[in-house]
């Protein structure tokens, strides 16, 4: 089976690049230059990205105790395909004669037996088909497995993404802050502001310090998460992304047949292999042949002389074992019918399910588009707003109520717009891992 866990890489990674801003044709045409070079950059810095995560979901894979038992598992179940061609054990016996009894030819001394039994044509077949389904079921487990580790170093790693985003927009804050400071300072001092405004803003600081202190500690959190998923014996530190943006357009996707999902492809294998179970509980319902052949030592006798005297008695043998009393296999049988029944129902709430949450998740990201979309306009309106009343301190007193609000409702959208891009390819790597 294909390993699709690299399919879960969300589409649309996007670097923010906001050095490079050409404000005319005119001078985007002179810069021709520096814009395909902008370009390259894009397009590197794509690769590079989805490279770094998708290198991170193999090396977990590769690492995961998980996988290995599984695969140790699968690697038992098709070695019982070479169990199953076997034939039953050779029976060999051998007697002594205390008591010799007495032939015309001779006393009996000893007696060697062989015998081997030989299935009903076609149960070694069976049996090997039957190893050979389950082994097929355990395989599926596998690519079970790394699917799902693969969304979760994926959700991880987003998770982490965002933690270092906030802690990055928090420290910008700060520093946004530092410069109010020094304006209410100077401001005091021509009396265009009071010392009430600095202690505001310095209070403002001390609440923003904590929030970003408080988020270091639950990156090194995630960061440890990280490196468990990985199987890192050493706590090392996890490159995410600088920058992320969500892309222009929507990706189409429409909800298609989860035939092919490796959840469901488990219920297939698990029927066929019931199925098996009862083609070889048919074949073990017929009869067993046997052959064999017995030795008996003969000792001469003494006193007489005359032909095959002595002479060792071979005794070729042939048995049948009739299955007369078979109410072991009907009730096998009823066994089986149940089963593949119980797998049909479980199969379809599983796909249910699956088609719910993938549901869900498109849901989910087109309302992450919506809020990446109004949280952009949000904080382009807060940003006029706070020029406005920096203009405004050049010829008159600055009001840093207002500013400390405006600043305020800025951090607040720009937070929301670093979980609305969280949450979109959260969901973008459900949905992959549900449809692809």
């Amino acid at each position: 089976m294909k390993n699709n866990s690299s399919n879960l890489l969300p589409n649309g990674f996007k670097l923010q690049v906001s050095s490079f801003q050409f404000q005319n044709k005119t001078q985007t045409c002179l810069n021709g230059n520096l814009t395909l070079s902008l370009i390259i950059i894009l397009i590197f810095g794509f690769k590079t990205n989805a490279q770094v995560l998708e290198n991170y979901v193999e090396k977990a894979q590769t690492n995961n105790p998980q996988i290995e038992a599984l695969e140790l598992k699968h690697e038992i179940a098709s070695e019982k395909v070479n169990e199953a061609n076997t034939l039953p054990n050779t029976e060999v016996g051998a007697g002594y004669f205390v008591s010799e009894p007495e032939t015309r030819t001779g006393a009996q001394k000893a007696k060697l037996s062989v015998k081997q039994m030989m299935p009903w044509f076609g149960t070694i077949t069976a049996r090997e088909n039957y190893s050979t389904s389950l082994a097929d079921a355990a395989y599926v487990d596998i690519a079970i497995a790394k699917r799902k580790l693969a969304l979760s170093v994926t959700q991880t790693y987003y998770q982490l993404y965002a933690l270092k985003a906030k802690q990055q927009i928090l420290q910008e804050n700060i520093d946004l802050l530092n410069t109010y400071e020094e304006l209410a300072l100077n401001a005091v001092e021509v009396n265009k502001a009071s010392s009430v405004d600095v202690l505001r803003l310095q209070i403002r600081q001390n609440e923003l310090v904590e929030k970003r202190d408080l988020l270091m500690g639950d990156e090194l959190a995630m960061e440890s998460r990280f490196n468990n998923l990985l199987n890192n014996e050493v706590e090392n530190s996890i490159l995410v992304e600088d920058s992320l943006n969500i892309p222009q357009e929507e990706p189409i996707l429409a909800i298609e047949d989860l035939k092919v999902h490796p959840e469901l492809e488990k219920y297939d294998k698990l029927y066929a292999s019931v199925k098996e179970a009862e083609e070889l509980n048919q074949t073990q319902n017929s009869p067993a042949i046997g052959f064999g052949l017995d030795y008996i030592a003969v000792e001469k006798r003494p006193d007489m002389n005359f032909t095959d005297n002595g002479k060792d008695i071979v005794m070729p043998m042939v048995s049948v074992s009739i299955p007369i009393f078979n109410e072991k296999n009907k009730s096998v049988s009823r066994q089986h019918e149940i089963q593949q029944q119980e797998i049909e129902a479980q199969k379809n709430e599983v796909k249910n399910n699956l088609e719910t949450t993938l549901k869900e998740a498109i849901q989910q990201r087109i309302s992450a588009r919506i809020s990446y979309q109004t949280q952009l306009k949000n904080i382009e309106q807060t940003k006029q707003a706070e020029e406005i009343l920096l203009k405004q301190y050049e010829t008159a007193s600055l009001d840093f109520k207002d500013v400390l609000d405006i600043q305020e409702l800025q951090l607040k959208f720009q937070l929301q717009l670093i979980e609305a891009i969280k949450n979109y390819y959260l969901q973008t790597a459900i949905i992959n891992y549900i449809s692809n």
